[in-house]
């Protein structure tokens, strides 16, 4: 008898705040129909953005990604990491997510691909997911040597949390920027 693997991708982040880049980045994904389901992971300690100032609380950023992705058609915001102790690191979610029926690609942003060396376990995540990469900018944009993956065929969008963080500050009106469900919880 055969197995069908279940095709499970892994959109992790901090979220602060979900922005329209983040829903089209979804949105691109399941379109791309390489997905059965996506699980939205929102980082309870974001070790590597802890020389980046105050991040919002982790409950209150689940919140806003809650609301943001709710409507997307197969994404799953998950609590996982949130209720973990300590720092967060994607090889934990994966152990945690990967099954013998489930194939696992993490879907990052082009930004981070440059990042993967310095995460906790990079050659074993490496040799446990695929990558679904989407673009940043005008950025050209490879698969790093010992990795597999794809590298999405979606518009870029530039747009990005601190960006949008930034705008906030500076009173710009957040119409445009983040899901309209999660403008009441900024």
């Amino acid at each position: 008898m055969k197995v069908t693997l279940r095709r499970v991708g892994l959109f992790g982040g901090t979220f602060d705040p979900p922005h329209l880049g983040h829903v089209a980045a979804l949105s691109d994904a399941w379109a791309s129909d390489c997905f059965d389901e996506i699980v939205v992971t929102v980082a309870g300690d974001p070790y590597l953005k802890s020389n980046e100032g105050v991040i919002t609380p982790a409950v209150r950023r689940l919140g806003m990604a809650e609301a943001a992705f709710a409507e997307l058609p197969g994404v799953r915001v998950s609590d996982m990491e949130i209720r973990r102790s300590g720092p967060t690191y994607t090889i934990d979610t994966a152990r945690e997510l990967l099954t013998p029926d489930v194939t696992l690609t993490l879907i990052i942003g082009a930004d981070v691909v440059p990042q993967l060396i310095r995460w906790r376990e990079a050659e074993t995540l490496a040799s446990m997911v695929t990558l679904y990469v989407l673009p940043r900018g005008d950025e050209m944009v490879t698969i790093p040597a010992g990795w597999r993956g794809t590298i999405a065929s979606m518009e870029p969008v530039d747009l990005s949390s601190t960006l949008t963080r930034a705008r906030l500050e500076n009173g710009e009106n957040p119409h445009g920027l983040v899901p309209e469900a999660v403008i009441p919880l900024l």
